[in-house]
């Protein structure tokens, strides 16, 4: 999740969904905005940035974040440290160990912690479970867990954000393919 789901969240949605396509994963992802404008059409940079790498992003529209989408969840990301908190204020009992920022999960999820999980639901579960478990262990510096806000930027920080996320997204689909 982001603030206005049209740059951050819906790129790592889809390529998210674009990288565990491929096999057993059938797992469900969808993405909100914090103060979402519901029915907006992804952002331009972000619909050629997924064109480009053969997503179609066409039909995604932005939704606003609820307490049920947190609540229904396995696992909530988020954009930076005020998406997770505002994931923890709608549930906060489903969501303190479910909810991570993307670079906050990308640092704590270990592909050994469902080594011998077969199952991909229990085992996506136990890679959840692992990096909740390591959360604190593990510091990053103020800040350098969330994914700044592009909306407004020039083109080179643009471009700068949509690959930064686009990395992490791929340690965290490798993590969850791994095994």
């Amino acid at each position: 999740m982001c603030t206005g789901n049209l740059y951050r969240s819906p790129l790592a949605e889809c390529l998210l969904r674009q990288q565990l396509s491929e096999g057993r994963w059938a797992i469900r992802l969808s993405s909100a905005g914090t103060e979402a404008v519901p029915g907006m059409r992804v952002a331009d940079t972000v619909a050629s940035f997924l064109l480009r790498r053969g997503v179609d992003p066409s039909g995604r529209v932005s939704r606003r974040l609820a307490a049920e989408m947190v609540e229904s969840a396995d696992l909530v990301l988020g954009a930076a440290t005020e998406h997770r908190e505002a994931a923890v204020r709608l549930s906060p009992v489903r969501a303190l160990s479910r909810a991570f920022t993307l670079h906050e999960f990308a640092r704590l999820v270990r592909a050994e912690d469902a080594v011998g999980v077969a199952d991909p639901a229990a085992r996506f579960a136990a890679l959840v479970q692992g990096a909740a478990a390591r959360r604190g262990a593990a510091r990053a510096q103020a800040g350098d867990d969330d994914v700044k806000d592009p909306l407004g930027a020039d083109p080179q920080e643009m471009q700068q954000c949509l690959v930064r996320i686009e990395e992490v997204v791929e340690r965290i689909a490798a993590a969850v393919r791994t095994g």
